[in-house]
């Protein structure tokens, strides 16, 4: 059904408006979606991709909408063109008085990743646990070249991203597309 009028009484005008417009796009969320990590991971040294142990979060009552992200090596595709809100957070244990990075990394060609978003734990003595979370607004205009990844990297001699496959998330991404691109 299209819209003809406009009303106007709530806005204490005089007369109802002719609409001539056009109304384009989606409204509101049409995509949401939520992944995990489900086996620890020790950290690397350096700016590492978690490549791995990926899955669409299962635990009970879980809810997505509309079509899922899809995920290779840890290389994320979006189902549909947009602004997507990306959020990751990520559990680390084993601190020891050091901090532990989590990044959001884009491409807009399906090859140059570069560093979007970070978070950073941190422990203040030995066996810490931290939580980190970072997101990022990304305008994904082809879904063929616009993709996401998550890194991490671990500033001292050890660290562990805590994992879960079977009762909650404890580092993981979610997608939330907000609107049209």
């Amino acid at each position: 059904m299209a819209i003809t009028k406009i009303q106007s009484e709530s806005l204490n005008l005089a007369d109802n408006y002719d609409f001539t417009g056009t109304v384009t796009g989606t409204p509101g969320i049409t995509v949401a979606d939520q992944w995990r990590l489900t086996a620890n991971l020790t950290m690397a040294s350096s700016a590492t991709v978690i490549s791995a142990n990926w899955e669409q979060v299962d635990s009970d009552g879980f809810g997505n909408l509309g079509s899922a992200m899809s995920q290779s090596s840890g290389i994320f595709t979006f189902p549909s063109t947009g602004i997507y809100l990306v959020r990751f957070n990520m559990w680390v244990s084993a601190l020891n008085s050091d901090y532990a990075v989590g990044y959001i990394y884009t491409t807009v060609n399906n090859s140059s990743y570069t560093q979007a978003s970070a978070c950073v734990a941190s422990g203040t003595g030995t066996g810490q646990n931290g939580n980190a979370m970072t997101e990022f607004m990304f305008d994904v205009t082809d879904t063929s070249t616009h993709k996401v990844a998550f890194y991490q990297l671990r500033a001292g001699s050890t660290a562990t991203i805590k994992a879960d496959t079977a009762d909650s998330t404890q580092t993981g991404a979610t997608f939330i597309r907000l609107g049209d691109t």
